[in-house]
């Protein structure tokens, strides 16, 4: 689409990217099935191998089913370009991988995913980086953690599990003043409720598993460039600023310009990484992102409805979800995410663990399952299951404590869901 900009947001999650087929005529994007593709000759091979020419080669890079999607998220979220992969976590590595070398760490949020939490505490060792957890409302924590080695600054727009929202304008002057790259999680939010891009954000990452596909069918994983970030600088990301040997001598950066990051994401990071993306994962997630407006308007409304019940009823304690004005980061919310503070939450069971337990053993609507974003509501004792292997300390600083469950409110009636809700909460206060 060449005009794109010109198009409104549920114009461009249907049609950004895609075009009818050449060769049939079909006009919704193929599933190319294929490991390898065709070259004209022999020179047309050696430019594809020599990034001279822009085209397929081999799967693991590049698709074309993968390349539509890859299009679609990057308009969607105003970036120059992007790498999908093989599911959100592989993603963060994508991510990351360019921009650190051994010795090297990254400044993150408090309040992430605990798996992300458990990659950054001690995964990401194995390639010798670290991590540096700060609380991102302590701007002067996030500055006085910063830093000679310091290559980046992490978060997440709506924080997994409790829905906080991230000041992602405060944060992002935080890492210009440091002359370092801003990476948002975008997962919980979606384009549609929030374009950490046009907020300062420099790199924006997906889980694509969650609401861009949006019924829990495939994992993905996607990485899109602002193209904003002048990598050539400061000298601290010779991966797109110094020469690569793989290359000849080939300066990403000076060579490719905005889209070096995208460009080596690829021909670097899915090369020697190998965290493709599979077509057929493209194209459900293509077919769920048309609809992702539609659904992202009924799982804010439904999560407002079901949060102001919870909020009033005496067997909780508390209730997480920044769209309700008792939350400390409803102000915030309203500035930031005009649109909705997402579908992601967590409430506090009186009975504390054991009362969350039987709770999450009695819903009938609700399914038990470690997702979230999908079209179905779907619950889990976080404390027990995805934030597990952290400490109890870890476990309330990212706010899954074991008193607390987190849901996903999904796009049914709301009534039934605060019937299911109502009659398990009977059984778990019993």
């Amino acid at each position: 689409m060449s005009d794109a900009p010109a198009y409104g947001f549920d114009t461009l999650q249907i049609h950004a990217g895609s075009r009818p087929d050449p060769a049939t005529g079909a006009r919704q994007t193929p599933i190319y099935q294929t490991t390898a593709y065709v070259f004209r000759d022999a020179d047309h091979a050696a430019a594809l191998f020599n990034l001279q020419e822009v085209g397929y080669i081999y799967s693991r890079l590049t698709n074309p089913t993968v390349a539509v999607l890859q299009e679609r998220i990057a308009t969607l979220e105003g970036g120059v370009g992007a790498v999908c992969c093989s599911s959100g976590h592989a993603a963060q590595i994508m991510a990351l991988f360019p921009l650190m070398q051994p010795g090297t760490n990254v400044v993150a949020s408090t309040r992430l995913y605990g798996g992300t939490v458990q990659q950054f505490s001690n995964t990401i060792r194995k390639f010798g980086w670290s991590a540096k957890f700060v609380d991102f409302d302590d701007l002067d924590a996030v500055r006085d953690a910063i830093d000679d080695d310091t290559r980046a600054i992490f978060g997440e727009s709506i924080a997994n599990p409790g829905g906080y929202v991230t000041d992602i304008p405060a944060i992002a002057e935080v890492g210009n003043a440091a002359g370092l790259p801003l990476i948002i999680d975008n997962t919980s939010a979606t384009p549609y409720l929030c374009r950490p891009i046009e907020q300062g954000a420099t790199l924006v990452v997906h889980s694509t598993t969650k609401y861009l596909t949006g019924n829990g069918t495939v994992t993905g994983g996607a990485v899109v460039d602002s193209g904003n970030f002048d990598w050539s600088a400061s000298g601290k990301f010779p991966s797109l600023s110094e020469p690569e040997p793989a290359y000849h001598g080939l300066k990403f950066h000076e060579t490719f310009g905005p889209l070096s990051y995208t460009f080596y994401g690829i021909a670097i990071g899915l090369r020697d990484l190998g965290m493709t993306m599979n077509p057929q994962a493209a194209h459900y997630t293509l077919m769920g992102i048309e609809t992702l407006s539609l659904r992202m308007q009924r799982h804010v409304e439904n999560a407002r409805k079901v949060a102001e019940w919870l909020e009033k009823d005496p067997r909780v304690d508390y209730v997480t979800y920044a769209g309700l004005p008792s939350s400390p980061w409803y102000d915030r919310a309203q500035r930031l995410y005009p649109k909705g503070a997402g579908a992601l939450f967590t409430f506090a069971v009186k009975g504390g663990y054991e009362a969350c337990v039987k709770l999450v053993d009695s819903l009938e609507l609700f399914s038990h399952v470690a997702n979230l974003g999908d079209t179905r509501s779907l619950i889990i004792h976080s404390a027990s299951t995805t934030h597990r292997q952290l400490t109890e300390e870890q476990q309330i600083a990212a706010g899954a404590a074991p008193n607390v469950v987190r849901v996903s409110i999904g796009i049914e009636d709301a009534d039934d869901l605060i019937r299911d809700l109502d009659q398990a909460l009977a059984k778990a206060t019993a």
